[in-house]
């Protein structure tokens, strides 16, 4: 079984669905509205854990309800939280607006995640027992840099997901092995809005990277080799909130279990597009069984597409 830890947010999600997201000063009525689960990290940790990977999970909840409650549904999650600190104050709150075509707008407020600045006793000893150490920029980055450290110097895997994206200091793309941006981020990364000339040029500082590309599908590049893109299925999205976490915390299980990049991908998009076809972010994510039935009969996933 493939090892994972993740270094990461933990959020309570505060999710309204509309028909149609407000503009800059204007009120709409929204239709519903769900306390859901989240957090990058968590998200990550999550989807991991359901395609199949032991996960563990370092970050910090606050000392509220909510912080209870995040905890609570990893463990159901079959995610190790031993490590995941519980802060005074409140949780993260993610303030997350969902239109009728799945689309979605997202207010981060970091909340006992801004605790996390460094590591603490026992999380280099966790980290050294993975296969791969998922990374996202949800925590201060003093932390992500640390975490990435280590990892590199334990000799464990490192998946980045630049997000909210920013610069990368030089010492935590030189831990990085495998960087994991949307076409957006990549673009704010490099300044180039092709997703294929982004991807060679982030190669300058690691040496694989894949930009996902929504509905599109994902674009893998690596040092020396051609790059690939793997389209992704096409469905009817519902949410898609939580989408590029469940690709990524899927992607690492599926390259973790030895598949060739194209595969990895591709089976990782079936993940993603599964989540997309459900409400919220943690509650949206597939089980393994779920991957691979869709995975191996794409006409099932694909009966309700547009």
């Amino acid at each position: 079984m493939t090892s994972i830890v993740v270094l990461g947010s933990t959020n309570m999600d505060l999710v309204t669905y509309v028909a149609r997201a407000p503009a800059l000063g204007e009120t709409v009525t929204g239709r519903s509205f769900r306390t859901i689960p989240g957090g990058k990290g968590a998200n990550q940790a999550v989807a991991a854990a359901r395609a199949g990977a032991e996960v563990a999970m370092i970050g910090a909840v606050g000392a509220d309800d909510f912080g209870a409650r995040l905890r609570a549904t990893l463990e159901h999650c079959a995610v190790d939280t031993d490590l995941l600190r519980t802060s005074e104050g409140s949780s993260g709150t993610a303030h997350i607006v969902v239109d009728d075509e799945g689309g979605n707008a997202i207010v981060v407020v970091p909340g006992a995640n801004g605790t996390v600045t460094s590591l603490s006793h026992g999380d280099e000893a966790l980290i050294g027992t993975a296969d791969a150490l998922l990374l996202q920029l949800e925590l201060p980055l003093s932390a992500v840099v640390e975490g990435a450290v280590t990892a590199r110097r334990l000799g464990v895997r490192t998946v980045l997901t630049p997000a909210p994206v920013q610069p990368l200091p030089p010492e935590l793309l030189a831990a990085t092995d495998l960087l994991v941006p949307n076409e957006h981020e990549a673009a704010a990364l490099t300044g180039l809005t092709d997703p294929r000339e982004a991807a060679q040029a982030l190669l300058r500082d690691v040496p694989e990277v894949v930009v996902t590309l929504g509905a599109a599908g994902a674009l893998y590049a690596a040092r020396g080799a051609e790059p690939v893109t793997v389209p992704a299925p096409r469905v009817r999205a519902v949410d898609t909130t939580a989408a590029g976490d469940t690709f990524v915390g899927a992607l690492a299980v599926a390259l973790g279990e030895g598949r060739p990049a194209p595969e990895a991908l591709a089976w990782a998009q079936t993940a993603a597009a599964l989540s997309v076809q459900r409400e919220g972010a943690s509650t949206s994510m597939p089980y393994r069984v779920e991957i691979e039935a869709a995975f191996h009969t794409p006409h099932t996933l694909e009966a309700d597409a547009v």
